[in-house]
């Protein structure tokens, strides 16, 4: 037994505004409901619990978990709770829980995935959990990530780890073959197509499930090269429920789901697809304004990635952390590093590249160059020109691809670089071709950048039709999202 207070406990459980006894009577009222008879929590046991950071016995930490997870409204498990007694933190230290080892990160896949399943059923939203630091995450992924890869043992039988399945109506996976991993991999691609059509709203709770499915057959043994298959399987899904997860602002569940992706990825030894996923982190740090977290977690990536990685992912890569150069105004930064992307680009030799980089296209590219410019354009407006040459181009590429969310995308920035230029007629007409298409998705991403260019329109709202493109922003918001007019 430690001596030392739970202070994660501590804080969480001040957010909820329970009594100990309340707490006392709701475990012991949830572990008869899952047929735990035996349970006889008390007062004073919940306070061992927190002050002397006692770990109760299973299956406590993780009825204690779904409690928390249905009060506060977004996922919380048994490590957020520090009832992990692997993963408990010595006195004065910083603890992230972070490298996972090999043998846990199934369990912290299945169990994450089941609390956020949970929430998705009782139609409760992600509520206001921090966001980690990207020096953070970085500082406790470097050594690990940067390291020669070393794929998890696939020799040894592991030990499903349940998550309260009476709670969360889930039923335990079991080991599959290749047929099924074959089924797996082609869903991926069916989510990925979805999400770059649409956005992330509609499919986010079916890739969790598949994910949370995938989690339960990863704690069984199976052949090495299968096993990596279902690593992989896994890192793909992780990055699709962070992005869905982005898309739809539930922004430290989306974080938690990139770092999920990072670990799978080191476990089936693939080191692009790692530094891909932190990739994810860092354009979410972006879109949130941290971009010095950013260019924390670009270093990690670039870093991590290795001599393998192709030139086509490099470029990607260099457009993130271009992005991020701009949102801090440094011109000369954000010019040198998108004209490296444009090189690596061009030098990419056509080679087959894995699956997760397929969307990376040349209009891609020119998307995220005209995103790029667009937003240094706020710090250096010369920047505009380029931005607009970047967005004619992307969307001349894109057209009929049936990438909605990302014409939304370039739409929006064509339009905000032309108000920035002083060009307010064409910046209405690339508005009103944004509203049309953004209706049609459902990410809140995109009223985020809709947001950003309205706020440019300021200056032009004496003009009439500019005063009308104005209210039909209004109007076309969802009143959910109204206050971002």
């Amino acid at each position: 037994m430690s001596r030392e207070p739970n202070t994660r406990l501590a804080d969480l459980f001040a957010l909820t505004g329970w009594s100990k006894g309340e707490l006392a009577r709701m475990v012991n009222r949830r572990g008869a409901a899952l047929g735990q008879q035996q349970l006889s929590t008390d007062t004073s046991r919940v306070r061992r619990w927190i002050e002397q950071g006692e770990i109760p016995r299973d299956p406590v930490p993780r009825v204690l978990a779904a409690l928390f997870t249905e009060r506060l409204g977004r996922v919380v498990t048994t490590e957020d709770l520090g009832l992990e007694r692997h993963r408990r933190s010595r006195a004065g230290t910083s603890d992230t829980g972070m490298p996972w080892k090999p043998e846990q990160t199934a369990a912290v896949l299945t169990e994450f995935t089941g609390m956020d399943l949970m929430l998705n059923r009782r139609g409760l939203m992600g509520a206001g959990a921090a966001l980690a630091a990207g020096s953070v995450i970085a500082d406790s992924l470097h050594d690990w990530i940067t390291a020669p890869v070393a794929p998890g043992s696939t020799g040894s039988p592991r030990t499903v780890i349940p998550v309260a399945e009476s709670s969360l109506d889930l039923y335990e996976a079991g080991p599959v073959g290749t047929d099924e991993v074959v089924a797996l991999e082609r869903s991926v691609e069916v989510f990925r197509a979805w999400d770059a059509s649409r956005g992330g709203g509609l499919q986010r709770k079916a890739v969790v499930g598949q994910l949370n499915e995938v989690g339960g057959m990863l704690t069984y043994s199976h052949p090495r090269d299968l096993e990596r298959r279902l690593w992989i399987v896994a890192a793909n899904l992780a990055v699709l429920a962070g992005w869905m997860s982005h898309d739809v602002g539930l922004e430290p569940t989306a974080q938690k789901y990139f770092v999920i992706a990072v670990h799978a990825a080191r476990e089936a030894g693939d080191r692009p697809r790692a530094g891909e996923a932190l990739s994810r982190a860092a354009r979410q740090m972006v879109h949130l304004g941290r971009a010095d977290d950013a260019l924390d977690l670009m270093r990690l990536a670039k870093a991590g990635t290795g001599e393998e990685t192709l030139p086509r992912t490099r470029a990607m890569l260099q457009t993130i952390e271009a992005w991020a150069q701009a949102s801090l105004g440094r011109s000369q930064a954000t010019r040198r590093v998108l004209g490296e992307a444009e090189e690596l680009f061009v030098a990419d030799t056509g080679e087959a590249g894995p699956s997760w980089m397929q969307l990376f296209t040349e209009a891609e590219l020119h998307g995220m160059e005209a995103l790029v410019y667009r937003t240094l354009a706020d710090h250096d407006p010369k920047a505009a020109v380029l931005a607009q040459r970047h967005a004619r181009l992307a969307l001349d590429l894109r057209a009929e691809q049936g990438f909605e969310r990302s014409n939304v995308f370039d739409h929006l920035s064509l339009a905000s670089a032309c108000w920035i230029a002083g060009q307010p007629d064409e910046a209405q007409v690339q508005a009103k071709l944004a509203l049309a298409l953004i209706r049609d998705t459902s990410s809140h991403r995109t009223w985020d950048r809709l947001r950003e260019m309205y706020r440019l329109t300021q200056r032009y709202k004496g003009l009439p039709e500019v005063a009308d493109l104005r209210e039909q922003i209004r109007l076309a918001v969802p009143q959910q999202r109204r206050q971002i007019v």
